[in-house]
């Protein structure tokens, strides 16, 4: 006798995941596994393709002392990046990262030179501190573990160096705090593609809630019997292009007015 087995909506490999969180430039960070009481704020956190991530703390930091003290060792932390909800939400953690390894203080020389390149790649403000009353740090990662929705999973540096971001990663907040604010009727259409405990929960109070969106899909928080429910909805194709996206959705929420427009310019470009 046969099993059923349920298909999942097609997702982006974890690393890609991963490194959208890292690309996106939104992610909140904390150095964690310290011995410290609380979590450690860095003053600013800029994480590199593969994971190495330079870190600003102030000069009189316990942790930069420990760090010092370790040598050419490092001193063994985790480092944990946070990626939330783009709209308000109860929950806002969406996914996490974090990268475990070691955490050196390079000499001032290198830190200069660093902090010039952090300034031209990711400028911040907290950088003019550099030298001043603040030191850059370099955490180097063995490893990294990636958690949201769709699983938990590790993922190796190189493999985060190799994967490519989700082309929409640093435009998403915006996208889809947009369509929170100014759409709450095209996110009520998608509710005849939820699951059918889902789309018949009518008395359950609250509205559906975008929390993600990539070139696979998009993902959307829906009010369910004793809370919420993520939910990922599969686009028919991949969208690569800010046009394939505004198409695929059209899709999903059945507007007549987007898709004859997505129709005349794939027409016109043919």
């Amino acid at each position: 006798m046969g099993t059923t087995r349920i298909r999942r909506p097609p997702t982006p490999a974890v690393a890609e995941r991963a490194r959208s969180l890292v690309a996106g430039g939104a992610a909140r960070s904390a150095i964690v596994g310290t011995g410290e009481p609380e979590p450690v704020a860095p003053l600013m956190h800029h994480t590199w393709p593969d994971g190495t991530t330079d870190l600003l703390l102030t000069d009189d930091h316990p942790l930069r002392a420990h760090a010092r003290d370790a040598g050419d060792d490092g001193l063994p932390v985790m480092l944990e990046l946070t990626g939330s909800t783009p709209v308000p939400l109860p929950e806002p953690v969406r996914e996490l990262l974090w990268l475990l390894g070691r955490l050196h203080e390079p000499d001032p020389a290198t830190a200069r030179e660093r902090a010039l390149r952090l300034a031209e790649t990711a400028p911040h403000p907290n950088l003019l501190d550099a030298g001043r009353g603040a030191t850059l740090l370099r955490l180097y990662p063995s490893s990294a573990v990636y958690s949201d929705a769709e699983g938990c999973a590790p993922v190796s540096p190189t493999e985060l160096a190799t994967a490519l971001p989700d082309p929409f990663c640093r435009v998403e907040q915006q996208w889809l705090e947009h369509l929170d604010r100014a759409h709450p009727e095209m996110l009520c259409a998608l509710r005849r593609h939820l699951p059918h405990a889902l789309r018949s929960a009518t008395t359950t109070p609250g509205r559906i809630r975008p929390i993600g969106v990539d070139r696979c899909g998009l993902r959307v928080r829906v009010p369910a019997p004793g809370g919420t429910q993520d939910v990922r909805l599969a686009f028919s194709a991949e969208a690569r292009t800010p046009a394939e996206l505004q198409a695929r959705f059209a899709e999903l929420v059945g507007c007549p007015v987007l898709r004859p427009a997505q129709e005349a310019r794939e027409s016109s470009e043919s």
